[in-house]
């Protein structure tokens, strides 16, 4: 049975629900600090992965991330998005091929196996460049999406490098043009989805950058 829409975010809900059900004994409060906790810990462990098993994100689990995606803020509801996903293996070969031809030197990592991080499943993301926070709003889309999909034990990471060679090189044009953005639709970011071959360590930030101010 294919999830989709408002039924895919209640499934989610129902299960965060089911998961304290069994703690009848425990404060409202109780209940509110462990779900905070939930997702102050999901946002503080998840990582960029650029290692991935083959084994392909199933279109059921990809719909409750894009649920989840399209249900970020965004200014005046305007939703200057426009959201493609792939799991084609002979769009993802075709192009990493055209990728090659212009980068051999990606070609040899042994390691190497396709221009996205080598995932499965590709998300691309294009913007209304139009509306001057749309780049803010699909900023917000992505990292739902990259959080929602963490929570179920998926890895992602976001691609500058694939977009700009998709937008900027001639040998990429076809490819571009099979994702049927809307006219004045600007493909802006490529996140990578599948399953973590890896456990990469956080790396420090800087929290000198942030202050407040009185």
């Amino acid at each position: 049975m294919k999830i989709t829409g408002i039924s895919a975010i209640s499934i989610i809900l129902l299960a965060i629900s089911a998961s304290f059900s069994g703690c009848s004994n425990s404060s409202d409060n109780k209940t509110e600090v462990s779900v905070s906790g939930t997702v102050m810990e999901n946002i503080m462990t998840r990582r960029s992965i650029r290692k991935y098993r083959p084994q392909p994100v199933g279109r059921d689990t990809m719909q409750i991330i894009l649920n989840c995606g399209i249900n970020a803020p965004n200014g005046q509801n305007k939703q200057s998005w426009e959201v493609r996903v792939v799991d084609n293996p002979e769009y993802i070969n075709g192009i990493t091929a055209a990728y090659l031809k212009e980068n051999p030197a990606a070609g040899e990592d042994q390691s190497f196996v396709n221009m996205f991080r080598n995932a499965p499943t590709v998300v691309f993301i294009a913007n209304d460049p139009g509306y001057d926070f749309s780049q803010v709003d699909c900023g917000l889309l992505a990292e739902n999406m990259i959080l929602s999909a963490w929570s179920m034990g998926i890895g992602s990471c976001c691609l500058g490098g694939a977009a700009r060679f998709m937008t900027g090189n001639p040998a990429a044009a076809d490819y571009l043009k099979k994702l049927d953005f809307s006219e004045g639709y600007n493909l802006l970011l490529c996140i990578a989805f599948g399953y973590p071959d890896e456990t990469p360590a956080a790396k420090p930030r800087d929290a000198s950058k942030v202050r407040y101010i009185d």
